[in-house]
């Protein structure tokens, strides 16, 4: 069984690199999966790298935001899971 826990939102994204912008409420790491949820927006993924202020960053906290490459588009205001096996 799987549930989902918001960790972020999508504050911007940069469609010619292909990198989301996610402002986090809650910690997130790399392998970690996530669903980028909106209303025309429905993408599961693995975070394979995420940079903080143009560095690599394995693990970033809650209040920070990151830059994360995205394999489709997204958009201003999607909400991001990550996804829990339990």
């Amino acid at each position: 069984m799987e549930s989902l826990s918001e960790v972020g939102q999508v504050t911007h994204y940069y469609s010619k690199i292909g990198v989301a912008v996610i402002q986090l409420k809650a910690p997130l790491n790399v392998g970690d999966i996530i669903l980028i949820k909106g209303a025309t927006t429905n993408l599961e993924q693995r975070v394979e790298s995420m940079e903080i202020e143009h560095r690599n960053v394995d693990r970033a906290e809650a209040g920070q935001s990151v830059g994360l490459k995205v394999k489709d588009k997204v958009r201003e205001k999607d909400i991001v899971y990550r996804k829990i096996s339990s």
